[in-house]
């Protein structure tokens, strides 16, 4: 078995977030993103200022096996939380979603969040399942949600409570 390690991320860690991601967005099906991202457009998220936290989960020979962060958004309450998570194609399956969010839960709670929101489409099968598994709850749902390639698809919204 193949150790994970989960650090909080920083801008150096944009380039490696940024491919794995992209990989994500070509395979299609469980993002929002349906365009390629560019690294500095994730060091920008990653240092934005807002209440974030970002955290990766690397293997035992370093390389970037996922990711996950929690941010305020306008949507939200300020009580709120919103949560994302990415794991590299292949690599499910081996704790790294589990790690990551024992590593966010407790940032969640450190930047004064009570419940953490996520928005998951309604056809990502593995986000829906990798929410519940934590303990996240159905509390609502989008539909007809338009994504920036013009796929309308639902989400399904799940909350945790911290």
């Amino acid at each position: 078995m193949t150790d994970i390690t989960v650090r909080r991320a920083g801008p150096l860690d944009a380039r490696p977030i940024a491919d794995l991601l992209n990989d994500v967005i070509e395979v299609g099906g469980t993002t929002a993103y349906t365009q390629p991202v560019s690294a500095d457009y994730i060091a920008g998220r990653i240092t934005n200022g807002r209440r974030a936290s970002w955290h990766i989960a690397e293997d035992d020979s370093g390389d970037l096996v996922g990711f996950q962060w929690i941010e305020e958004i306008d949507e939200l309450p300020t009580e709120a939380a919103s949560i994302a998570t990415f794991a590299r194609i292949g690599r499910t399956g081996l704790g790294i979603g589990s790690k990551l969010f024992a590593a966010t839960v407790k940032s969640a709670r450190d930047l004064g969040y009570t419940w953490i929101n996520a928005d998951i489409r309604a056809d990502n099968e593995g986000g829906l399942i990798y929410y519940q598994s934590r303990g996240f709850e159905d509390y609502g749902r989008k539909t007809g949600i338009k994504l920036e390639n013009g796929l309308i698809v639902d989400k399904v919204l799940k909350r945790y409570d911290l």
